[in-house]
């Protein structure tokens, strides 16, 4: 058994990976054999991923607020807390707050030696954010 106590910082998200402000507190990042990471990711209004897709698929848990999410070619959608999404192996999408409110969710990816945890693409635009 390994507890980490509360005291890990809460990390900037980077903009290579985000536009608008974004949060990311690790929930879980065990050593291999493990495959599973998770992320609490708190966006504000906004705020969204760039494009990317995940080779091993990621779910994404929606915790707090109003969030926006869309799957290449696909609508803009709207999201809840309580509501889950599944974005299968190498989808392109992103996902993010709505314009007027913060949106928290819990992402959860897997990642080994044979695959990347996710491939990150160009920014949204603000006229696909749109929708």
């Amino acid at each position: 058994m390994q507890i980490t106590r509360s005291g890990v910082a809460t990390g900037k998200g980077p903009t290579e990976w985000f536009t608008g402000d974004v949060y990311i507190d690790v929930v879980a990042a065990a050593p291999a054999p493990s495959r599973v990471s998770a992320n609490l990711v708190h966006f504000m209004p906004d705020a969204r991923t760039h494009w990317h897709r995940h080779p091993l698929s990621q779910t994404v848990f929606v915790t707090e607020g109003v969030g926006l999410c869309q799957r290449r070619g696909g609508a803009v959608e709207t999201i809840r807390p309580g509501d889950r999404v599944l974005f299968e192996a190498d989808e392109e999408h992103w996902h993010g707050a709505a314009p007027d409110r913060l949106m928290v969710h819990l992402a959860i990816n897997e990642g080994d030696d044979d695959h990347d945890v996710v491939h990150w693409l160009a920014p949204v635009t603000d006229e696909e954010y749109a929708g």
